[in-house]
Formats: structure tokens, C-alpha cells, sequence
């Protein structure tokens, strides 16, 4: 139905009450399978589902709890849709292994296989693909501090790029480490965790530069602060704002870009891809 862009969309399905950007279906199947059908039927080739909010500062949730969310939405949309890939985004083993075993095939963790260190094992045990994002963000929850070793402190640099580039890379290295293939693994920068907004937008600038790492990137900027913070606009009204990253992801060859609004970004994925393909 569409001509596939080469920078996949990833479209963001929230199991949870409290997102940032108002759009959580808690535990409604209905809602979940409306919302993956009009996803795939605009362009959308990955759904990331979380029963987690993971922005900067929420508050935690127990495994069980976590799993109670997810497992039943997992299972529904890979039942009515067996050929999308759907990405469980957890920090958690256990919760990575239940979504696994019920049509997940993707782990997006946004600490990076650092909090929860036999997210990497699992990885490695069902031999699929763990996204690792860069996130140097101060956890609001005790408990997540101590297992990171209360060094994440937010946002200070000696310089930005250089700094982000190494640790993205160590990241990489301790999947390895364990004997995750160097294919199953992706790298996301982590915009909007531990960065200013000056910062976030280098990101975007530098794309290349984190590319050449060697590894699949991923980009998620959708409705985040800092789109807010340099257009004066609410959580609801970014969304000019997110296809303008969109399209600079697309134009710096990311491979897979992580949004709430799959159609609109999409066309300008495509958009942007068919100008870039027409000098060829």
C-alpha cells in the first residue's frame, strides 16, 4: 500500500494511565488493536508498546504490575497482526521475556542495559534485537539510582558530542560482552533524557556522526520538551515541531524514527525520501 521510506516508523502505543503526552490506553484491548490498525494502515512497520511511563521522573511501577499491562495488548496485536514487529519498551528482564514470549521481538530499554543487567541476557537468550538508549538522566526513584550507582547526573558535559559518541559506543560493547550480536543491536541517543535543549538538537545535527558507530540508530524527539521550549508550545501542539525532526532523521539516514503521530510524520518521511531519492 505504500512505498516503504528506508528509515522505518515506529509507532508508540502506551499501556499506561500517566504519559507525558496524554495518550495512554491503560488496558483497553479495543483501544490498543484501534490503535496499532490505524498505525499500520498509515505507515507504521514497528509498534513499541510500554506499561511504563519511562519520561524523566515518573513514578515506578512493580513488575507484576508492569506485566499485567502489557502481556494481554502484546498478545492481542500480534494475534490480529502476526507480521508487524512489535518492540516491548521496559528496562525489565522479566517484563522483556513475557512480552517476548507473546509476540514481541524487539527490547527497547531506555537505560541502556544498565538497570536491570539480565535485560542483556535475555536479549541474547531470545536472539533478538535491544535497542540501547543513551540516558544520563537523575532517576527520581531511589531504587533505580543505587542499581546505576548514583552517577547520573544530568546535564553536564566537558564536551557533549565526544562524550555521548564514547558511551554510546560502551553500551554497544558491554552487549557484546555478553554475546549479543553486533546485528541486534540499536542505538538511540536518548534525546530528552539528561540533555538541554541545545543539546537535544545537536543530536539531531550530529545523526551522522552517531551512525558511524557502526550500529542502527533510532530517533525519538516526538513531542518532547525541548520542541516545546524552543517554540513555546504545549505537550499537545508539537507536532510541527516532531516532523520538523522527522525530517532531518530521515535526511541523515536513521533507521528507525519513534513517533506518537504515525501519519503525519510518515507522509513526511515519505516526502522527504522521495526528494532525496529524485537527484539520484
Amino acid at each position: 500500500m505504500f512505498r516503504k521510506v528506508s528509515t522505518k516508523i515506529m509507532g508508540i502505543i502506551n499501556c499506561t494511565p500517566d504519559s507525558f503526552s496524554g495518550d495512554g490506553i491503560s488496558k483497553s484491548l479495543d483501544s490498543a488493536i484501534k490503535q496499532a490498525q490505524y498505525f499500520i494502515d498509515n505507515g507504521a512497520e514497528i509498534l513499541d508498546i510500554g506499561g511504563e511511563s519511562t519520561r524523566p521522573g515518573a513514578d515506578l511501577i512493580d513488575t507484576k504490575e508492569e506485566i499485567a499491562r502489557i502481556q494481554p495488548i502484546i498478545k492481542a496485536i500480534h494475534n490480529k497482526f502476526p507480521d508487524i514487529k512489535i518492540s516491548i519498551d521496559t528496562y525489565k528482564s522479566e517484563v522483556a521475556k513475557v512480552a517476548l514470549d507473546n509476540g514481541a521481538s524487539i527490547i527497547n530499554d531506555v537505560w541502556g542495559g544498565k538497570m536491570d543487567k539480565l535485560i542483556l541476557e535475555v536479549a541474547k537468550q531470545y536472539d533478538v534485537p535491544i535497542c540501547l538508549m543513551h540516558n544520563r538522566s537523575k532517576p527520581k526513584n531511589i531504587e533505580i539510582d543505587d542499581k546505576l550507582g548514583g552517577i547520573y547526573k544530568a546535564p553536564t558535559y566537558n564536551n557533549f558530542i565526544s562524550e555521548l559518541l564514547r558511551e554510546l559506543k560502551q553500551l554497544a560493547q558491554n552487549a557484546i560482552d555478553v554475546g549479543i550480536k553486533k546485528e541486534n543491536i540499536i542505538l538511540d541517543a536518548g534525546i530528552g533524557f539528561g540533555k538541554t535543549s541545545t543539546q537535544n538538537m545537536q543530536i539531531l545535527h550530529n545523526l551522522d556522526k552517531i551512525k558511524n558507530l557502526g550500529y542502527p540508530i533510532l530517533v525519538g524527539a516526538s513531542r518532547k520538551s525541548f520542541i516545546g521550549q524552543e517554540l513555546d508550545c504545549e505537550v499537545n501542539d508539537r507536532l510541527n515541531g516532531t516532523i520538523a525532526t522527522s525530517v532531518i532523521a530521515t535526511q541523515k539516514q536513521a533507521d528507525i524514527i519513534r513517533v506518537h503521530d504515525v501519519k503525519e510524520n510518515f507522509q513526511a518521511m515519505l516526502m522527504t525520501q522521495k526528494i532525496m531519492d529524485s537527484g539520484k
